[in-house]
């Protein structure tokens, strides 16, 4: 009997102690990403604190958490050491570690590391997918109601709960994707229990939308119809025609709602899309001082940096100072000083650690949605394919989402990538493995 065979048995049998507590894990990650201060990193640590103790643990009855690797977990650690050796390796020759919100680094390059070791340790482990619908049940509906209490009783311009709105605006759409993804998952099984969830998740979709729209976020909206394009091409052989119509109508139908629910407010949304046209317009016109104009001028200062130093880049820290020398001659305008990235993680990159960096971006990135997109491809299984629906579309909304922001310089918008990306891995992996034994719980 195969070790994955092993594994499963035990599952079955509850001789698995671990699969309950990273099942709760998973759920605190994704509920608690956006919704409380240090949600985004306490349960990353707690897991990674756990997943220590449990290799000592099991270390001493000869069974090591490696042997449960295959080829594509090997190919994605890969990714995830490539990425975090050469932003270490950029620390380490100029001296500087990154700076993220409000001024603190918090070992951000080392994150992938315990992603890594995340990994190997949930596949050896896997939760339970209960984990990650009630993660993106909570965490939707509490995005969506502090935006809401934010907007409509305090009176809040945009919608943040305490942190950047742009990394809120993105991960709450995302939050909203992935739970409409679940729900529709849950509605193609042939028995469908606990009907409140399936109910509660399609709640949990509308409150992402809903709490995205009221941070006022642009940029991430962007990548809707390509992620609706998508989610369709991968359940229209799932559903009946008339099904996927009903669907596609009622999502259009929400979005549509939302859009002239926030039009007809007067909180800022509709003045936002004005205001961007408007900073266009002065941009071409020579005024790069607005919102919009100083982004243009540091993807424009990012690129020149680029070619200046093409193969390794400037590096943390003297990226901020070339800049602001170019701040300082006239070429760009005086504020993008303030800024500590340059609101793109491609021209970011690429500009602190050159060619060498943006191969292991494309690597974070690529390699990822590659190995989600090839599950998707090749199974006609409902549940498979939803889980390699959801990955897919988790790495191709961060690919927008780090058009316009730098995402992986945010605390949040690291460890959302990470986290929700190796869950969504180790679940996928784990049904594979439920399928191949015949077994489709």
């Amino acid at each position: 009997m195969s070790q994955s065979a092993i594994r499963l048995q035990a599952i079955r049998e509850g001789r698995e102690p671990w699969r309950a507590v990273n099942t709760l894990l998973v759920w605190a990650f994704v509920s608690l990403l956006i919704l409380v201060p240090w949600g985004y990193a306490a349960a990353p640590m707690v897991a990674g604190l756990l997943a220590f103790s449990g290799m000592l643990a099991t270390a001493g009855q000869g069974r090591s958490s490696l042997a449960n690797l295959d080829g594509e977990d090997r190919l994605w650690l890969l990714a995830l050491a490539a990425f975090s050796g050469v932003w270490c390796w950029d620390v380490a020759r100029t001296g500087v570690w990154p700076i993220a919100e409000h001024g603190r680094g918090w070992f951000l390059p080392l994150w992938p590391l315990l992603a890594g070791g995340l990994l190997v340790w949930l596949r050896s482990h896997p939760p339970s997918r209960l984990g990650w619908w009630l993660g993106l049940l909570v965490g939707g509906v509490g995005a969506g109601c502090t935006a809401a209490y934010e907007r409509f009783v305090q009176g809040a311009y945009r919608a943040d709960n305490g942190m950047n709105a742009i990394p809120f605006g993105n991960l709450s759409l995302l939050l909203g994707v992935l739970a409409l993804v679940a729900l529709l998952g849950r509605l193609s099984r042939p028995h469908r229990p606990s009907a409140w969830l399936s109910a509660a998740l399609g709640l949990a979709a509308i409150a992402g939308f809903s709490a995205s729209f009221l941070s006022g976020t642009r940029g991430g909206w962007v990548a809707v119809p390509l992620l609706a394009w998508i989610g369709f091409r991968a359940f229209r052989d799932v559903f009946p025609r008339r099904q996927m119509l009903l669907v596609a109508v009622g999502f259009w139908s929400v979005l549509i709602g939302l859009v002239a629910m926030t039009a007809t407010t007067d909180y800022g949304v509709q003045d936002r899309l004005g205001k961007a046209v408007k900073d266009v317009k002065g941009y071409l016109a020579g005024d790069s001082g607005s919102s919009v104009g100083l982004r243009l001028d540091m993807w424009s200062a990012g690129g020149q940096l680029f070619l200046e130093r093409p193969v390794l880049g400037w590096g943390e820290g003297r990226l901020q100072q070339a800049r602001d020398g170019m701040a300082d001659a006239g070429i760009v305008h005086p504020n993008v000083s303030l800024y500590e990235q340059l609101h793109s993680d491609v021209i970011d990159t690429a500009a602190r650690r050159g060619l060498l960096g943006l191969l292991t971006l494309v690597g974070l990135y690529g390699i990822p949605a590659w190995l989600f997109g090839r599950h998707l491809r090749r199974s006609r299984d409902a549940q498979t394919r939803t889980l390699a629906l959801s990955g897919l579309m988790i790495t191709v909304a961060f690919v927008d989402f780090g058009l316009t922001q730098s995402m992986l310089r945010d605390v949040r918008g690291l460890s959302g990538y990470l986290g929700l990306t190796v869950a969504c891995w180790v679940l996928l992996k784990t049904h594979l493995v439920t399928v191949g034994s015949g077994d489709r719980e």
